[in-house]
């Protein structure tokens, strides 16, 4: 596609959460790659998305340094420049 801007795209997950798989689903539909952080087995990382964003619920989801909080399409779509 002519004019894709790469984006460094993170989701803190778990394998058991059916938003984070919705989520996921979600960006690779639109092509989006992405890096799966799966929180209930890395601990270092579940204390880093605490520390940035103050939640302990996923998804979350890490777009260029900005954060979405849940599946949340409008703004996912927003960050990423889609619609």
């Amino acid at each position: 596609m002519e004019g894709k801007v790469e984006r460094e795209v993170i989701v803190y997950s778990t394998p058991t959460c059916p938003w984070c798989q919705v989520a996921k689903r979600y960006l690779e539909s639109k092509g989006i790659p992405y890096r799966d952080v799966d929180v209930s087995s890395d601990y270092q990382a579940a204390m880093e998305m605490v520390r940035k964003t103050g939640q302990q619920g996923v998804p979350v989801i890490e777009i260029d340094g900005e954060f979405v909080i849940g599946f949340d399409r409008a703004r996912l779509d927003a960050l990423l420049g889609s619609g």
